[in-house]
């Protein structure tokens, strides 16, 4: 049996998940809240909803773009 070594994306390690994940667990409702609201407003970004079936191919294609 082999040990798979995990594989982040380009700028992440372990450091940077933990990091993440570190942040939303200790996130009141709240501050999430506003989190979310701020997220809304910004300029730079947008939200779509979209069929879920189509996750992987849209995923497919923002892994082939640099962000």
């Amino acid at each position: 049996m082999t040990i798979k070594k995990n594989q982040f994306p380009k700028g992440w390690d372990e450091g940077r998940v933990r990091k993440v994940i570190n942040h939303y667990e200790k996130q009141t409702e709240e501050e999430a809240f506003f989190e979310d609201e701020a997220a809304w407003k910004k300029r730079t970004e947008t939200f779509i909803e979209v069929p879920i079936r189509l996750l992987p191919q849209i995923r497919k294609l923002l892994a082939k773009t640099a962000l």
